[in-house]
């Protein structure tokens, strides 16, 4: 089989592979959410929203971005470095702990802005969360980097799908409450990190190491904070036509702006996969080689996301109506036009994961910008006159902005690269 033909089948496998165990991750959320909803009602599911998204947010600040940079430097140039593993051990253990102090000391404010009703004591406790979600995360992503994709998709799924034995055996002795939702978070943490981390250190992933290195740990936080611009950027991207639309149209218009959004985005998933697959793989190649297979994936990662935007939309208008009822037909079209916007996603994976693997997180970073941009001008411009279908068109031409700017991105890297060095090389077995 030809070296290419190869390279897009193994990819494919492992593509198609990333995208079911997301898939499964979701279904465990949902049914996470459903159990919290039906135990501890709407309040209890804003709760457990917050504390799975803030603890984690603020480990990887408080950490520099570890986990997003840590797959370029397990796969990359340095990945033989005897203290890069013990380096990045150090910056999770160092990141966690200080995050789980400030929030500590910040219980008393984050509980009157975020956990109104809760006591502060408890939320003090669910600092601790900030230790374990970062440990989750940095194994994980070792996983990704240490040519463990299997491994990594575990640790996807288990995030999600331990908390509901965890909940259920915390309820079982008796606890109750907010209590025994901080109490099951951390159980389901410890579990899938103990999991990830015997696992690599099964792999040998703890093998000859030496003492951390500062110097090491420097350069790790430079391209974690080009990289984390990007996935800030990219946040406020997918969620600032809430906040603006909630603002000027009210509640009844989110809800249903929100349900064309997230059905939408299910055309994000091959991307992401492309992105997590590929991201290391063309660390380990090197910037010729991985220009070379990028270019080489692009059309068919591009026609794949954007063929399967056409069957999504034929089902929008039947789906929609049905699952959520009568109420919510009005988001079918802000769900046609996200959908539009959202079909170029198979090339802006591939892209992002080849200029994070060329170390350049920065011009993701950059696009990422150019998107925030085109959403705050025309969010502004049309969510007070046409609402949610104002926030859908927004939101789409700043989902194609951010792709068409990644794409001049690779472009510009690619031709940096000297023309003879441009080949593929022969795969390798990426299972």
């Amino acid at each position: 089989m030809r070296p290419v033909a190869k390279l897009l089948q193994q990819g494919s496998n492992l593509v198609f592979a990333n995208i079911v165990v997301r898939i499964g991750a979701l279904v465990s959320l949902a049914v996470a959410t459903l159990i919290v909803a039906r135990t501890g009602g709407p309040k209890a599911v804003g709760v457990y929203a917050l504390l799975r998204v803030l603890p984690g947010l603020a480990g990887v600040l408080i950490s520099a971005g570890l986990p997003g940079a840590v797959a370029y430097f397990l796969a990359g140039p340095q990945r033989d470095h005897p203290r890069l593993r013990t380096t990045i051990v150090a910056i999770a253990t160092t990141g966690g702990l200080v995050g789980a102090l400030l929030w500590v000391l910040g219980a008393q404010p984050l509980t009157g802005v975020f956990f109104q009703g809760l006591h502060p004591g408890l939320v003090a406790w669910a600092g601790l969360t900030v230790l374990t979600q970062l440990f989750v995360a940095t194994a994980k992503a070792c996983c990704q980097g240490y040519d463990d994709l299997p491994g990594a998709n575990l640790v996807i799924l288990l995030e999600e799908l331990l908390f509901l034995p965890a909940y259920v055996v915390v309820l079982a002795v008796g606890v109750r409450g907010y209590a025994a939702m901080v109490a099951a978070l951390l159980l389901a943490d410890v579990a899938t990190a103990i999991q990830a981390w015997w696992r690599l250190a099964g792999r040998g992933f703890f093998h000859d190491v030496s003492r951390p290195s500062l110097a090491l740990a420097r350069e790790v936080a430079a391209y974690g904070i080009r990289g984390q611009i990007g996935g800030v950027l990219l946040l406020l991207n997918l969620r600032l036509d809430f906040t603006i639309l909630g603002a000027l149209a009210g509640p009844a218009v989110l809800g249903t702006y929100a349900i064309a959004s997230k059905f939408a985005e299910l055309l994000k998933l091959p991307g992401l996969a492309f992105t997590y697959v590929l991201y290391p793989q063309y660390a380990r190649d090197g910037g010729p080689v991985a220009a070379a297979r990028a270019r080489a994936l692009l059309p068919r990662a591009g026609a794949l996301v954007a063929a399967a935007a056409l069957p999504l939309a034929l089902v929008t208008g039947v789906l929609l109506p049905r699952l959520y009822g009568e109420a919510f037909r009005p988001a079918i079209v802000p769900a046609y036009i996200l959908i539009i916007g959202l079909a170029p996603e198979g090339l802006a994976g591939v892209a992002t994961a080849f200029l994070y693997g060329c170390g350049r997180p920065g011009l993701n970073s950059l696009a990422m910008g150019f998107g925030v941009v085109v959403t705050v001008v025309l969010d502004i411009l049309l969510i007070p006159r046409f609402h949610a279908v104002g926030a859908a068109a927004a939101s789409s031409a700043a989902y194609l902005t951010t792709a068409c700017m990644l794409i001049v991105a690779f472009w510009m890297v690619r031709r940096s690269y000297p023309t003879q060095e441009l080949h593929v090389a022969p795969a390798q077995n990426a299972s």
